[in-house]
């Protein structure tokens, strides 16, 4: 009896003493990513679940190795500090900034953790790396997103041939958006162009600068603006009240209501900003890793939108595209064709 109680005794002490041992060796196998986001729409979300999948695929799953933690500013840019600053304290192995502002609230505050940026338009221009043609050093790297404006701009004049003036919907406080707006200014005279700037500092700005456009321009074309993007629908409305044809730089507005859109497929960028991470979780450091950018672009159309806006596409762009989206239900469309007739 004696013996039994002591041999129970000593075995306890031993599962107390070996268990702290047990749970911190799982704790070091952990890595932990924390991953903020500007704001949530179909694009950025795409770019955040290709982060996870690549980790995923490399062998780190959240709940078995990997803990992994999401915030998202809601497009405030003084919610991204704050979501910076905790993840300072939480001193994850990498964050991720999804978007201009995320990203340099991240360089702010996190500075001696490993980061890497996702679609970020100018990441030179936002102060995060020294260069895109190397290795910078220090602890930043990532994936630019930057639009090829000037093939935007051709593709603009191949839908509405006798555009003169174009109407670019942005808001003037996202950098990577001033950006674009200035490339725009470059590229659309060009093309035959001038344009027509309207601001749009918040989400719900959007419907207002949509219809300052209205009776001034002939085509709207809207950048990768975060801003823009989140409150699409506003310019849509707009846009087929008055018959102003919507050209996008997001592939993923076209789901949404505008008629073309050549840009990146944004699940892909995230996976190619998650083969950045899954290096630096293996022991790189992102000053070793070159930044990159996206050279594959892909073309959606929706013939709908466009029937909508008061325009055709030719057949032959219609067969270039990747994804042809038709979004009009029978009864729309047999209304549209009926109002033709």
């Amino acid at each position: 009896m004696n013996f039994t109680r002591r041999s129970l005794i000593t075995l306890l002490v031993s599962a107390s003493v070996l268990l702290p041992l047990t749970t911190s060796t799982a704790n070091a196998d952990q890595k932990h990513v924390a991953i903020t986001q500007i704001v949530e729409h179909p694009a950025l979300d795409a770019a955040t679940k290709g982060v996870k999948d690549e980790l995923a695929a490399a062998g780190f799953v959240e709940g078995k190795n990997l803990k992994w933690s999401f915030e998202s500013a809601q497009g405030a840019p003084a919610t991204a500090a704050q979501i910076a600053k905790k993840f300072a304290g939480d001193n994850p192995d990498v964050v991720v900034g999804i978007a201009t502002p995320s990203a340099q609230a991240l360089a702010s505050s996190a500075r001696n953790i490993q980061q890497v940026f996702s679609a970020v338009t100018d990441p030179v221009g936002a102060k995060l790396v020294k260069s895109m043609d190397k290795a910078n050093g220090g602890n930043i790297t990532g994936v630019s997103d930057l639009s090829p404006i000037n093939s935007h701009m051709a593709l603009v004049k191949s839908i509405v041939p006798d555009a003169k003036k174009i109407g670019v919907i942005f808001n003037p406080g996202e950098s990577n958006s001033v950006t674009l707006v200035g490339l725009v200014n470059i590229y659309a005279p060009e093309h035959g162009m001038t344009v027509v700037e309207a601001g749009a500092p918040k989400s719900s700005d959007v419907l207002a600068a949509a219809r300052s456009l209205v009776g001034k321009v002939d085509v709207i074309y809207v950048p990768t603006d975060n801003t823009v993007v989140s409150a699409f629908e506003a310019v849509i409305k707009v846009a087929i009240e008055a018959k102003i044809p919507v050209i996008s730089a997001d592939t993923d507005s076209v789901k949404r209501g505008a008629i073309a859109a050549e840009g990146f497929n944004y699940y892909d960028l995230g996976r190619q900003t998650g083969k950045m991470v899954v290096q630096i979780l293996n022991g790189k450091k992102a000053g070793d890793i070159k930044p990159e950018g996206v050279a594959k672009t892909e073309l959606y159309v929706n013939p709908d939108s466009a029937e909508l806006m008061g325009v055709s596409l030719s057949e032959a762009l219609i067969m270039r595209a990747k994804d042809v989206v038709q979004t009009m239900t029978k009864a729309e469309r047999e209304a549209a064709e009926k109002e033709k007739s």
